[in-house]
């Protein structure tokens, strides 16, 4: 009776078989390949700081309510807080020029100057291997020494011995371009001597980390086109490079990354060509 019962019922036999095992999970996909060494961690980076200023937009710049606070004696104006970089976060590593672009007050000199150390966190924090160099800031030039004296300063500003500094002497005024006017002192420079000179001392020796805030921004385009070259020769020395500069094509020629800052905030960050494209169309 029970092999009849089989040959009547088959299927309810098969519905009741064993399901076969589920398949595997697929492999999980490969980590991406480290970039290299990081020489830059920003994480989470918040920049304020208090100026004395209009209280609202529509004072700014009114000279009707500078007249009327002093007729009512009220003397300054109130300290507001400004909120210049708002949660940065990204990683540099050993071999990137990294340019940075956006718009007047978009936080790009705040986020270098805080890189540099020069502008505590209020939140967040800055990790940096070896200590970063603002262009113009570490070659702590004077005024009234003359050209070849700042240049034996800065270059023992930046940590170089006599015999180094001898060895460099004559390249740096090379590159500078000021000829026998490193006889002569600063303050009878033009802008344009004084930032070709201040670069070709900062550049003088390899950085962990540099930052150049505007430098080539003045010159003639010989000096520009020796400025790239010493870039790029810099990032090949493993050095990471910051690079702040409204001239895009400067931004495009030198760097291999560029990070689009807009109101205090990253709003991109990649290669020069997609990033820049972006920022031109706004």
């Amino acid at each position: 009776m029970a092999e009849l019962t089989k040959e009547l019922f088959p299927v309810e036999e098969s519905q009741q078989a064993p399901k076969p095992p589920p398949a595997p999970a697929p492999a999980p996909a490969p980590a991406p390949e480290p970039k290299g060494t990081p020489t830059v961690i920003v994480d989470d980076l918040h920049i304020i700081y208090r100026v004395y200023g209009a209280t609202t937009d529509h004072e700014k710049g009114n000279a009707a309510s500078a007249l009327l606070r002093l007729v009512r004696r009220q003397g300054r104006p109130q300290m507001k807080e400004v909120h210049a970089v708002k949660g940065v976060s990204f990683v540099a590593y050993h071999g990137d020029a990294i340019g940075i672009v956006g718009r007047n007050g978009s936080g790009k000199s705040t986020l270098l100057r805080a890189i540099a150390g020069l502008l505590p966190p209020h939140k967040g924090a800055v990790y940096t291997d070896g200590q970063p160099s603002l262009l113009g800031v570490n070659a702590a030039l004077m005024r009234e020494l003359t050209g070849e004296r700042n240049i034996v300063l800065g270059c023992y500003a930046m940590g170089m011995n006599p015999t180094q500094v001898k060895d460099k002497f004559d390249d740096i005024v090379d590159f500078s371009g000021i000829g026998e006017f490193v006889q002569f002192p600063m303050s009878t420079y033009s802008s344009g001597m004084g930032a070709r000179l201040r670069f070709a001392i900062a550049s003088a020796k390899t950085h962990d980390v540099l930052l150049i805030d505007e430098a080539l921004a003045t010159g003639d385009r010989e000096f520009k086109r020796k400025s790239q070259e010493r870039i790029k020769q810099m990032r090949a020395e493993a050095g990471t490079v910051f690079l702040v500069a409204h001239n895009l094509d400067v931004i495009e020629d030198t760097c291999n990354r560029v990070i689009w800052l807009h109101k205090g905030k990253i709003r991109m960050d990649g290669d020069p060509e997609t990033v820049l494209a972006a920022y031109n169309k706004g």
